[in-house]
């Protein structure tokens, strides 16, 4: 283990994370989960629903047959919101892992599509972004008013958990109670706590290689709202960014109000959201996660907030955490979030 992960253990006990044999390299564990994880065995119904801005959100409703988190039991059980990370979806393999992780502890699921990321682009100029949770927080408000009896909990995978940290850590200000908030109990993955840090750590090395992927489909979406983005973002520098920095200048920030990259990122990085998180949340992240460097692991905001539970290990990559073997896989992480949102106890 990684002086910086060792530095702080989980206050819950939880089973080592192996990784599967010849992954033991963070770009192993990051490309290769992303390809092994499996599509079958759950079925999705879409639910859109209107926003108060006149656009749109789409909810995927996981069914995973054969389990306590089936339809028919489903009015019982509690409910995860599981929010998926930068140019994902409700439908990524990591998502669906979860929601097989959650079914099999009696917890039903449903993914949230950040707009535009549903297969369908939104109709107004805003898209998403890392801190942007009014999303998040008008869902968290309509599941509460549909299910008034079921205990809501929540998963985010990368910007999707730096999000839902942002989102737990604004309503836990002010010395709210934790009965007080509509999610009880959350878990993050692979969070990018640290925007400014994170996005210079992806300058350099192979983390470029999935800078330029993330940008490729970023930007085939300005190019599909041109119409609607006509005077609120550098348009031309956008499309011709090589990082995220040079992208969130022309683009993100522009388009949601913030002053540059700069702004965007101090605003928007969930790390100085977790003093006031009152709830309680596992952090699962690995040092060698290509995205962020281990310096910016959150672990004096862990030591000084008893709500937080860090699974911080040495190795996993992002959003990777690969064990078993490369014919029979298994996914680490996935598992470490679906036990905690489904325990009742701290």
């Amino acid at each position: 283990m990684s002086a910086y992960a060792r530095q702080y253990l989980p206050s819950v006990p939880i089973p080592p994370f192996i990784p599967a044999f010849g992954l033991a390299n963070r770009h192993a564990q990051t490309i290769a989960a992303r390809y092994l994880r499996s599509a079958l065995g759950v079925a999705l119904r879409r639910e859109r629903i209107e926003t108060p801005d006149g656009d749109f959100l789409d909810l995927d409703w996981a069914h995973v047959p054969g389990t306590p988190a089936a339809p028919a039991a489903a009015a019982t059980l509690a409910l995860c919101i599981v929010l998926h990370g930068l140019e994902g979806s409700a439908g990524s393999l990591y998502a669906l892992e979860t929601y097989r992780q959650l079914a099999r502890r009696g917890v039903a699921a449903v993914g949230m599509n950040f707009r535009s990321c549903s297969g369908e682009i939104n109709r107004t100029a805003r898209m998403y972004h890392s801190g942007e949770t009014e999303d998040l927080r008008f869902v968290a408000r309509l599941l509460r008013e549909r299910f008034p009896e079921r205990t809501i909990v929540a998963i985010g995978f990368s910007l999707g958990g730096n999000v839902l940290v942002k989102y737990l850590g604004e309503e836990g200000q002010g010395g709210r109670v934790a009965g007080a908030q509509i999610v009880a109990r959350a878990a993050v993955v692979s969070v990018p706590y640290d925007l400014t840090a994170g996005a210079a750590y992806t300058e350099h090395g192979m983390a470029r290689m999935y800078v330029r992927r993330l940008l490729y489909t970023l930007k085939a979406k300005l190019r599909q709202k041109v119409a609607l983005l006509d005077g609120h973002i550098d348009l031309p520098g956008a499309l011709a960014a090589r990082t995220f920095r040079e992208f969130d200048d022309a683009a993100t920030a522009p388009l949601h109000g913030f002053a540059d990259a700069d702004d965007y990122y101090r605003r928007s990085s969930s790390g100085p959201f977790l003093p006031a998180v009152s709830i309680p949340l596992r952090l699962i992240h690995a040092a060698d996660d290509p995205f962020l460097p281990p310096t910016a692991m959150p672990v004096a905001a862990v030591r000084a907030n008893p709500w937080l539970d860090a699974a911080f290990v040495d190795r996993g990559g992002h959003v990777g955490f690969m064990a078993g073997s490369l014919r029979r896989p298994a996914f680490w992480a996935e598992a470490r979030a679906a036990e905690w949102v489904a325990a009742r106890d701290r």
